[in-house]
């Protein structure tokens, strides 16, 4: 069983996304909200057990699309907390369209999430 650098095994990101999506349809704009799971460590803070070096372990990039037309991609980096929440608003968006959310981390680590626009 392989094991991710923020201690989940790989079965279990496969079976459950790190991302939860929460969309709304308002005048027009849609509002697409995340919650991401993640450790978002900066290389910089030390093990409080062992006093080592904590690596750097953060997202690079999150790509937000709408039937699978990309409307969004966010820049991230160490300066962003743990377990992050992004929020984005577009126009063009109906009830029922598709949305998908994906990261990808300086690790090499990724994970995507589907939702629909209610």
């Amino acid at each position: 069983m392989t094991t991710l650098n923020f201690g989940l095994d790989r079965t279990s990101v496969t079976n459950m996304s790190s991302i939860k999506i929460r969309t709304k349809q308002e005048n027009g704009l849609t509002t697409v909200r995340m919650l991401i799971t993640h450790p978002m460590e900066t290389g910089r803070r030390r093990d409080d057990l062992t006093g080592r070096i904590v690596p750097a372990h953060f997202i690079r990039e999150v790509k937000i699309e709408h039937n699978r037309r990309l409307v969004a991609t966010c820049e991230l980096s160490t300066a962003v907390s743990k377990d992050p929440y992004i929020s984005i608003r577009f126009r063009g968006g109906k009830t029922g369209d598709r949305i998908r959310v994906t990261w990808a981390d300086n690790l090499g680590n990724t994970d995507s999430a589907e939702g629909t626009i209610s």
